[in-house]
């Protein structure tokens, strides 16, 4: 272990982080790559200017810093592999919402599909929501072509030196889609299914009640879903019980 040589003193550049993160997220949490991404995301979607915040996959995957932090003596598997583990638990648990855009060509031909992350915030699912509206959606919706900001300082030795002004491989691909204004990107937004929900906020499925969830995700919209068990988790009234009064509530009264 190399000793912390403290924090230095002065005016520090600080990382904004919700309360519910240490309310409802960081007791739940088990798996070491899934808490380093989401507090690598913090950090690095805090740098972002433009809107939406979001990152790509490519981009993240090429994170100095990130991967240096996901390296573990005797795991054989690279960190990269860590990486896409710790995104899909975040995905999973609802955290984080993942968008994949497929690049099409004038001829309709595939180029390249990039994931997307954003937070799951009011703002990003109202973002989320704007382009499940329709399967092409025009680049300029999502305006993520852009370069990444300019660091304060020059990286210290061990730091990441993926904040750079030259564009990401991805950012490069989506810049070249905007030279053409036939070529569009088809969105498709992932969300954890209501059995990941239950078993990651709840406990393990019973037969019986495998049968309710499914019957649940057929008759309530997906994001009703998820809010219902966030306003669970929140109350800390973890039991199907309660949610499923929620989702009845909503379909009675509406949300």
């Amino acid at each position: 272990m190399t000793s912390f040589a403290g924090f230095p003193s002065g005016k520090n550049p600080y990382v904004p982080v919700p309360e519910v993160f240490f309310r409802s997220l960081l007791p739940e949490i088990e798996d070491v790559a899934e808490l380093k991404v989401t507090l690598h995301l913090f950090w690095l979607l805090a740098q972002k200017r433009a809107e939406p915040r979001c990152v790509s996959e490519p981009e993240l995957l090429s994170d100095r810093l990130l991967l240096k932090s996901l390296k573990r003596r005797g795991d054989p598997r690279p960190p990269e592999e860590r990486v896409r583990q710790g995104l899909e638990k975040a995905v999973a648990r609802g955290t984080i919402l993942r968008v994949y855009l497929k690049v099409l060509g004038d001829d309709g031909s595939e180029d390249e599909v990039i994931g997307w992350y954003f937070f799951n915030t009011a703002r990003s699912r109202r973002v989320v929501a704007e382009l499940q509206g329709s399967e092409l959606v025009p680049v300029r919706l999502l305006d993520i072509g852009q370069r990444r900001p300019e660091p304060e300082r020059g990286p210290r030795q061990g730091e990441s030196q993926s904040i750079t002004a030259s564009p990401t491989p991805a950012a490069t691909a989506l810049a070249r889609v905007g030279q053409s204004q036939t070529q569009h990107l088809h969105i498709e937004i992932e969300r954890p299914n209501i059995f990941v929900l239950y078993e990651q906020n709840i406990g393990l499925l019973s037969p019986l009640i495998a049968d309710e969830l499914r019957d649940a995700a057929e008759r309530y919209p997906p994001e009703w879903i998820e809010a219902a068990f966030r306003e669970a988790v929140e109350h800390n009234k973890r039991n199907w019980r309660y949610i499923r009064a929620i989702l009845r509530r909503w379909e009675t009264e509406g949300r």
